[in-house]
C-alpha cells in the first residue's frame, strides 16, 4: 500500500508547492509507518439476507428451521428454560430479557424483509418503533404489552406460529399477536371491512398495539409517500384508518389524539 502510494506520488506533475508536499507527505508516511489492519465492517442487512450461513455466524446456535416442540422434545434444559420464561411473563413481570428475546426473535424472522418506502428501510425498525410508541408516547411500560408490539407481525408474515410464540413468551402474549394477526388471503376490500368489525372485540392490549402500530404507520406514509403509491392511495388509507381507530376510541387518549393529529394534516 505504501509503496504503491509513492509510486502515485511521482507520476505527479510538478506544481507550485508540489515538490515540498509531496516530501512532506513521504517523510510522514516513513515516521507512522504502514497504516494498521482495520477491523471488518459489521454485516449490513443485505449481507445477514444472503444465505444461512452468514445468519449462523450472526445468531450463533439458533435454530431456524426447528419449532419449540422440536426444542422441547430433544433438550430438556431447554424445555426448563422456556418454561420458565412463559411463567414469568405470565406473572406481569417486567423482564428486560424477555423483551430482549424478543427483539432478537423478530430480527431474525424479520431479517429478509423491508418496508415500502423508497429506502426500503428494515422492517424490525416498524416493530422496535411500535414498541417505541407505546412506551415514550403511550407510557405503556408492561412486558406482556411491548414484547407483543415487538411480535405483532411475526405470525402475519413469518412461518413463526401461534404455538412457538405462546411457548416461548406465554399465553397471553400469543393470544395479543394472534390479535393482531391478519388473514392475508381475503380480498383486500373484504379484509378491511372485516379489521373495522372485528376491532371492537380486540382486548385491551391488543387496540394498545394496534393503535401504535396504526400511528408509525401514519406517520411513516406523511414522511414519504410507500413506492407505487398516489395520492388517491395516501387519501384512501387515511380514510380507512380514521374508521379504524373510530372503533377503539378510549383505549389510550395519548395514541388517539397524536392519530387525529397525524390524520387531520392529511385530511384537509
Amino acid at each position: 500500500m505504501k509503496l504503491h502510494l509513492l509510486s502515485f506520488l511521482d507520476t505527479i506533475k510538478p506544481r507550485p508547492d508540489a515538490r515540498k508536499w509531496k516530501y512532506r507527505l513521504k517523510q510522514r508516511m516513513a515516521e507512522c509507518g504502514p497504516p494498521p489492519e482495520t477491523a471488518a465492517s459489521p454485516p449490513a442487512y443485505d449481507d445477514i439476507d444472503s444465505g444461512k450461513q452468514e445468519t449462523d455466524g450472526i445468531y450463533p446456535g439458533v435454530p431456524e428451521e426447528k419449532s419449540i416442540e422440536d426444542l422441547k422434545s430433544t433438550d430438556p434444559e431447554e424445555s426448563k428454560t422456556l418454561v420458565r420464561e412463559e411463567e414469568t411473563i405470565d406473572n406481569g413481570l417486567c423482564d428486560v430479557a424477555v423483551i430482549m428475546k424478543a427483539v432478537d426473535l423478530a430480527a431474525r424472522r424479520h431479517r429478509r424483509q423491508r418496508r415500502g418506502d423508497p429506502a426500503r428501510t428494515p422492517f424490525i425498525n416498524h416493530l422496535v418503533g411500535v414498541a417505541y410508541i407505546l412506551t415514550n408516547e403511550a407510557k405503556v411500560y408492561d412486558t406482556v404489552t411491548i414484547v407483543a408490539a415487538i411480535l405483532h407481525d411475526i405470525i402475519e408474515d413469518t412461518e413463526t406460529t401461534y404455538v412457538e410464540i405462546r411457548e416461548m413468551f406465554g399465553n397471553e402474549v400469543a393470544t395479543i399477536v394472534s390479535e393482531c394477526t391478519i388473514d392475508k388471503s381475503q380480498l383486500r376490500d373484504a379484509r378491511k371491512k372485516r379489521q373495522i368489525v372485528n376491532a371492537s372485540k380486540l382486548s385491551h392490549k391488543a387496540k394498545l398495539v394496534e393503535l401504535a402500530d396504526k400511528l408509525y404507520n401514519l406517520r411513516d406514509i406523511e414522511r414519504v409517500m410507500p413506492v407505487g403509491w398516489t395520492a388517491r392511495h395516501k387519501r384512501e388509507h387515511f380514510e380507512w384508518l380514521r374508521d379504524y381507530v373510530a372503533v377503539m376510541k378510549g383505549t389510550n387518549e395519548a395514541l388517539e389524539t397524536a392519530i387525529d393529529e397525524v390524520i387531520s394534516r392529511n385530511l384537509k
